[in-house]
């Protein structure tokens, strides 16, 4: 268990930074940035987590009074497939503060690799229209292989803690609707 509680907390360190990161990226290009409250353009789309961020998210909805659980379950039973399940119905995450890394990173410019395997960055399609988010210094981008990388690393970890296979993911809204932490 002690295991788990290092790991959980190495985890949100890791969401702290990302978080920080969006936060500096945001205040330096405010003016290319469409990102707000209520703009859930990115997420619309069935998602899975990691074992680590299942954890993360069953561990803050563990804090949340019966009726704030309640209202999350029975708006995820009710999402559709091709939006998450932590929207409401403003478009607004309801889980943010436990949100996915992949949630904390949209919007900025993102350092990924193409199905070539050639460094392409990229951000949302609202985001740094006039000159391309390849057009912002290079401390503006965010390295999708490193942080995938670290993510894994803790996933890893925690896989192995637990005697249990690498790699696993966790349907978003199943962990939204099952409430784990109700019972």
């Amino acid at each position: 268990m002690e295991a788990v509680a290092a790991l959980l907390e190495r985890h949100a360190v890791l969401c702290r930074k990302v978080d920080d990161f969006a936060a500096r990226v945001q205040a330096r290009h405010a003016a290319e940035m469409s990102c707000r409250a209520g703009c859930d353009g990115c997420c619309h789309a069935r998602l899975t987590i990691t074992t680590l961020e299942a954890e993360a998210v069953r561990a803050w909805l563990a804090g949340l009074s019966l009726a704030s659980r309640a209202a999350v379950r029975d708006a995820a039973a009710r999402a559709q497939p091709t939006r998450c399940a932590a929207l409401d119905d403003e478009g607004r995450c309801r889980i943010y503060a436990a949100r996915p890394l992949v949630c904390r990173s949209h919007g900025v410019p993102i350092r990924a690799r193409s199905e070539r395997g050639l460094p392409v960055i990229h951000a949302c399609e609202l985001n740094f229209v006039a000159r391309g988010p390849a057009a912002v210094e290079p401390g503006d981008v965010l390295d999708q292989e490193t942080l995938s990388t670290v993510l894994f690393a803790l996933d890893a970890a925690l896989a192995r803690a637990r005697g249990a296979q690498a790699g696993a993911r966790v349907d978003l809204a199943e962990l939204l609707r099952a409430d784990d932490a109700a019972t």
